[in-house]
């Protein structure tokens, strides 16, 4: 542990901290906070069905699906979880739900692929806290390629019209998601996890540093390459994900006020600041990462491109949207092929430009765009992901 000048104890993940709190004031201190807070409702409900068994699992199940009123007597814990995740709060409407997130459907389905299933997670992992969680667990550095089509599905499912509607797939795969954190944070707990130097296992601040990997940050991928939404279009998308937040266990504090890119990447800067820089956990799993997704989309949507150049591609992407900094901290070699990144930024914008000449074309584009991820969806979901396995009545406590 370190102490900062107004000697408060600091765990060794945090760096930068008076920095931090000079420039962004009582956020600073908040995320600090948030570093010792899980999920109360959800870790709960854990204990729960650890206690009661199998009839505890089925009727949560029953319950994310068809509600709280479709079960007789709930117990405690899962009445209190259910009501929170079906309570609308006031600062959302029904419309926007039922939309999905219009602005990310409007995005090229590759660019979809490229920045909000794969790259963005690089992002994610340089926390070296976060990485230590998730190679602790065996399953993203062993199994990346199921792990991250999985991660892929459940973004893409959950932004399509309807999707985060209560009992929707969208809904019921975040409640799991949800569910699948509170697990794992338990079962790290259990097993010795050391709170006072990493925060407690997937703890809001981390979960607030996720949830930026799949709203501004595949945003700078689409502005670097041309593709800019209007202030409304990223008031609307900051609208829904706070939605899904509040769905998925993340205090509003963090996302409530969010209604623009440039709000985003202030408090985005406040975590970046303050995070150290990526360790071995964290280029384990980006490598991991990059290789799964270099494999997957040069058989897929780049199959024009050889494994070796899409995974130089990556390299490129990062470099370019996160600096030299960020790619020289996870070992990412120069791409090259990077001269090319211009003419392809030159290309996205004017098809973009195209796309969005009138009202008319916008939509057209959305529709044929939401059609093909709502296909990739349908005929690319595993039968049984990690979250909607671990609550199920087979499943045993850990």
């Amino acid at each position: 542990m370190v102490s900062t000048a107004s000697n408060v104890r600091l765990p060794e993940r945090v760096i930068n901290f008076e920095e931090a709190r000079a420039k962004h004031g009582s956020r600073a201190e908040f995320m600090l906070d948030m570093l010792q807070v899980g999920d109360p409702l959800a870790d709960a409900v854990i204990l729960e069905i650890n206690e009661l068994g199998k009839e505890a699992k089925r009727q949560l199940n029953q319950g994310i699906v068809h509600g709280l009123d479709s079960l007789d007597n709930p117990p405690p814990a899962i009445t209190a979880f259910l009501t929170q995740i079906e309570t609308m709060p006031e600062w959302i409407d029904h419309e926007t739900v039922a939309a999905g997130d219009v602005p990310d459907l409007s995005l090229p389905p590759v660019w979809k692929a490229l920045a909000s299933s794969g790259l963005s997670l690089a992002h994610v992992y340089a926390s070296p806290s976060i990485a230590k969680l998730l190679v602790q667990t065996g399953q993203l550095t062993t199994m990346a390629e199921r792990r991250l089509v999985e991660t892929g599905m459940w973004k893409n499912q959950a932004v399509l019209p309807g999707a985060l509607l209560r009992g929707a797939p969208g809904y019921v795969g975040t409640v799991q998601v949800r569910l699948l954190h509170a697990r794992v944070r338990h079962t790290a707990m259990k097993h010795g996890w050391d709170s006072a130097e990493w925060g407690v296992p997937i703890n809001q601040t981390d979960v607030a540093r996720t949830w930026f990997g799949f709203t501004i940050v595949p945003f700078l991928y689409s502005r670097a390459f041309g593709m800019v939404f209007s202030e409304q279009e990223q008031a609307q998308h900051y609208r829904f994900w706070s939605y899904l937040a509040h769905v998925l266990g993340l205090d509003e504090r963090f996302h409530l006020h969010i209604r623009s890119d440039v709000a985003a990447e202030e408090l985005l800067d406040l975590l970046d600041s303050t995070v150290r820089e990526p360790d071995d956990n964290a280029r384990a799993l980006t490598e991991a990462m990059l290789e799964s997704n270099a494999t997957t989309m040069s058989a897929g949507p780049l199959a024009m491109l050889d494994r070796e150049t899409v995974r130089d591609l990556f390299n490129g992407l990062l470099r370019h949207v996160h600096g030299d900094r960020f790619a020289d901290g996870l070992h990412l070699p120069h791409s090259r092929n990077a001269a090319l990144l211009p003419l392809l930024g030159a290309v996205s914008a004017q098809s973009w430009q195209l796309q969005h000449r009138t009202p008319e074309t916008t939509a057209v584009a959305r529709e044929e765009f939401t059609a093909v991820i709502t296909s990739v969806v349908a005929e690319s979901m595993p039968d049984h992901t990690a979250y909607q396995a671990h609550i199920s009545p087979e499943a045993h406590a850990a």
